[in-house]
This record gives C-alpha cells, structure tokens and sequence, in this order.
C-alpha cells in the first residue's frame, strides 16, 4: 500500500463517512454512532449530520420513527444515537461517582415507579413524589427528578422510550449482564476502540488518544482496558504513517491512498458535530484554518456566528453558513476562511445545497 499524503487524508476523511445516502437505520450502523445537540439552528445535529447520509430525509425524522428502529438513546464519547446492539458494550454500566445512602433510596422508589407505571414523562415522576406520601420529597429541587431519571438512565436501568415535544419519555431495562473476566473486559474495550476509529478515522495521533479518552464517559469501569486496548491497536491493527511531524491512524483494513476517495461536486453545509469536522485538531490540520463553536460563546465574542454549518465544497471546507428560517423561509448568511469562490459553478452547487435544506426543513 502507498504512503498517503495529507491530500489523500483530506479526501479519504471526506469520502469514508459521505457515504451513498441509505436508510436511516443503515445510516446510524454504519456511522456507528450520531451525536445529538438539543439546538435546532435551524435544525438539531443529528438531523443535520443524517440529511447527508438518509435518502430524502427531513428534519425530525429520527424522533419520529425512533420507536420503530433498533436504536437507543446513549452515551459513547458524548450523548447521541447508537445501534443497540453496542449498548451490550458498555452495560451494565459504572458510574464514577456513586450515589450516597439517600440518592439510591430515591432511585430506587422511581425506578420502582417506572417498573409500575410503565413509560413516563419527567413531570409524572415529578408530580407523584413531589404530592405523594412525603412533604416536598426532591427538597424544593425542581431539577432533582430530571437528575434522578439522568442518572438512572446512565446506570443502565432506564431507557429512552420516545421523546414528546424533546423530552425524554423512560421506561425500566434490565441489560443481560456482560462477561466480567478480564478477557470479556479487554474483548468489550478492544470492539469500543474500533467503534470510534471507524467512526472518526483518520485520526491524529493526539485525537485518538483523546477520544479514547473520552470513552471515560460511556464506559469509565473499563477505562484500564480502554487504555490497553489503545496500544494493542497501535501497535497490531492500526494502519498509520507520519506527515509533517503528525502521526496519523486508521483501520487497517482501509487504504487512504485509493482513488476511490475522489470528491464531488456538490457544496456541502454540515453540523458542527459531523463526523468530518467534529475533530478539530483535524480540522486545522487538513484545511488550515480555525473552526470554532460558539452557540455558548457570549455574541460580542463570536467570530463565526452562533450555529456556524462548516461548507464544505470537493475536498475543502471553504467557509460557514449561519442559517435561520423563519416561516420556512431560509435565511443563510456566509463567510469564508479566504476568498469567496467567484465562479459559477460554485454558486450553481450552493444554490443547490440552499434547495436541498429547504426541502429538508419542510414538513412531510
């Protein structure tokens, strides 16, 4: 296999996650896992990273048909979607920090609620314990339930039913325990490094180590073997090479230098989080200028703008796009990291882009 240069990267990052567009669940298991983000400017991440990858997908479309798929809400690096088939990978989970005496008795009573009841909304939890039986049982916390259904959630014994109007609605699981010997722990570590590699590759050496690293979250009891498995993957499976002081890596059964990596022609605008810029160590390292953002950055101090959507156009992210739509009107404003593109070309594919948001945003 040829070395790859830092061209071939570009396009190989570009072309192995801006896959064919397909079915919204083979789209979720072969991205391995969607980040979500509650912000809808003008759309949540997750739609905005799916509208690239689903055949005419629309915004929303992921809430909506979520009952009917193999999918969970859940944590990996961060929270989003994942195939439930890798819930098995980090389930039963841990948390590092252990709930006091009192916490787990007020677990336990909603976790016997939910088991009771069924499928709940935060504000029946709420309402039963704050007028049941015990005056004021969150302590006047109006945010203790949500913490409580939270934590639950993330140990393992709530799940995400569906979601009314954006709120989470639980329900209780019970996940068949996994194989606890050191062999199951480092086969469960090792499947989890190949999950964020295919998803993120190809990785800078730092961005791998960090987003292991990161796995702290969704699987902090086998942090140990994570670590392990890291260099196991290094050192055996991982392919890699050097440039320009920079080592990179990515599975060992790819080649970046194929030329079947070669861009489009389409201009792209992509969420913050999507899987080709989400690294942003990356980032400036293929296309050579700083992506930030800055939706929690105070509006005096942004220089990009609140939700900017990297554009992407062949091989290059070329500038950003804020975009509102009020009445369904898209509204996009643009900057670029040099020189706006002049030809016509360009403004045919991103007027084109501009349609396909459009109709993305449209309701069915």
């Amino acid at each position: 296999m040829a070395t790859p240069t830092l061209d071939d990267l570009r396009r190989y990052a570009i072309a192995r996650t801006l896959f064919k567009p397909t079915t919204l669940p083979g789209a979720i298991r072969r991205l391995g896992f969607v980040q979500a983000d509650p912000i809808r400017a003008p759309a949540r991440a997750q739609d905005l990273t799916l509208r690239h990858r689903v055949k005419d997908y629309r915004a929303g479309d992921l809430e909506s048909r979520y009952t009917r798929l193999a999918i969970e809400e859940d944590c990996l690096v961060n929270y989003g979607f994942l195939p439930r088939e890798h819930l098995a990978l980090m389930h039963p989970r841990e948390a590092r920090q252990p709930w006091d005496a009192d916490t787990r008795r007020k677990a336990a009573d909603v976790l016997a609620f939910v088991r009771e009841r069924g499928p709940v909304h935060p504000r029946e939890v709420e309402q039963h314990f704050a007028h049941g039986s015990v005056k004021n049982y969150w302590g006047g916390s109006s945010n203790a339930t949500t913490r409580l259904l939270d934590g639950l959630h993330y140990r393992g014994m709530l799940r995400v039913v569906r979601r009314d109007s954006g709120t989470r609605v639980y329900e209780a699981v019970t996940h068949v325990p996994a194989d606890d010997s050191p062999a199951g722990r480092a086969q469960r570590a090792a499947a989890l490094i190949d999950l964020v590699v295919r998803k993120y590759a190809p990785l800078p050496a730092a961005s791998l180590t960090y987003l292991v690293r990161l796995l702290g979250y969704g699987a902090p009891h086998l942090s140990a073997q994570t670590q392990a498995a890291l260099r196991l993957a290094r050192d055996e499976r991982l392919a890699g090479c050097r440039i320009d002081g920079t080592t990179w890596y990515w599975p060992g059964d790819e080649n970046p230098a194929s030329r079947r990596h070669a861009p489009d022609d389409q201009v792209r605008l992509l969420a913050p989080f999507d899987p080709v810029v989400w690294d942003r160590r990356r980032f400036e390292l293929l296309w050579g200028w700083t992506y930030k953002f800055e939706a929690y950055t105070p509006a005096p101090k942004r220089q990009l703008g609140y939700y900017a959507l990297p554009m992407l156009w062949h091989e290059r992210v070329i500038g950003w796009a804020n975009i509102t739509a009020p009445e369904g009107r898209l509204q996009p404003a643009f900057g670029y990291a040099d020189r706006k593109p002049r030809d016509a070309v360009f403004r045919a594919a991103l007027d084109d882009e501009l349609h396909r948001m459009t109709q993305f945003l449209a309701k069915r």
